[in-house]
């Protein structure tokens, strides 16, 4: 789970909601400082929503770029259905591609954080067209690594059984007993935390774990997307091996960025570092062939 560390919204953003040809999505959207450079749709991760990118609207902001932010279907403030099939990953992935389109700038630079990024390649998938490039962010090809598949059967099995409330409070035990850092949430956070965890549909959270769990190899889906590919995450990352991710940039010959000192949200914890190095890939990807954009 990303957790921002502010959720006071950037300069030139407004909290909307985004009507597409698939319904109705929260979104954050912040606009372009000076020229406008493109357009960013941003896809957030497991247990997560729009706010995990926080840190990051306003750094693409100042670079130029319209940063778009959204809280999938079931997540936080979507509403999304009861049903199992709803959060299928092509349900999900057609939802990303009316995203895009909705937005009306053409295509767009497409980042997927952890789970989203799942989301995100399957869009790529379906419609290239409706993207100028592909970032996974913190997210591998294969199943997350053997420890986060222990947790997130957990957390699927607690949701089967107990009420939501219960669950929370078994997490927030949890995170007490040391399993995660003590950032010492402000009352504001951590009230936002659990909203967000009370509104987020129950199978939503077991479907996106289901697809965490799916064994199925994506590194030849990904070799074979039309589009300029992008693989970063943290030195630190943990949810996904940072060998493996390593391995799939070389095989799917992605463009790879390690973001020194971050685990796996690099959006939260080096937004700007980030944004240097997803701009420089973005220019990179629209240049004109054979033409070189170094300094």
């Amino acid at each position: 789970m990303s957790k921002p560390r502010s959720l006071v919204l950037p300069p030139r953003t407004r909290a909307r909601r985004l009507e597409t040809a698939r319904g109705r999505f929260a979104v954050l959207d912040t606009e372009p400082a000076g020229e406008p450079r493109g357009t960013v749709l941003l896809l957030p991760g497991y247990t997560g929503s729009k706010e995990d990118f926080l840190a990051l609207l306003g750094p693409l902001s100042e670079a130029g770029y319209r940063a778009v932010a959204v809280d999938g279907r079931g997540q936080n403030e979507t509403p999304g259905p009861r049903g199992r099939a709803a959060y299928r990953r092509k349900a999900l992935a057609l939802d990303a591609v009316a995203q895009a389109a909705a937005l009306g700038d053409g295509p767009v630079h497409l980042v997927g954080h952890s789970f989203g990024g799942l989301v995100a390649r399957a869009a790529a998938g379906l419609a290239p067209d409706a993207f100028r490039s592909l970032t996974l962010l913190s997210s591998g090809p294969g199943r997350v690594a053997r420890p986060q598949r222990i947790r997130v059967r957990v957390l699927r099995a607690a949701l089967a059984v107990l009420p939501k409330e219960r669950v929370w409070q078994a997490m927030c035990w949890l995170d007490s007993r040391g399993e995660e850092p003590d950032t010492g949430d402000t009352p504001e956070l951590t009230g936002f935390l659990r909203r967000r965890w009370m509104r987020t549909r129950i199978a939503q959270l077991a479907g996106a774990g289901r697809l965490l769990l799916n064994r199925q190899e994506g590194t030849e889906e990904l070799a074979a997307l039309r589009l300029p590919l992008h693989l970063a995450y943290g030195a630190d990352e943990m949810v996904w091996s940072p060998a493996d991710l390593a391995a799939a940039a070389a095989r799917t010959g992605a463009h790879r960025t390690v973001v020194a000192g971050a685990g796996h949200s690099p959006n939260v914890s080096h937004p700007r570092e980030l944004t240097d190095r997803l701009t420089e890939f973005w220019e990179r990807a629209i240049a004109p062939a054979g033409v070189s954009t170094a300094p």
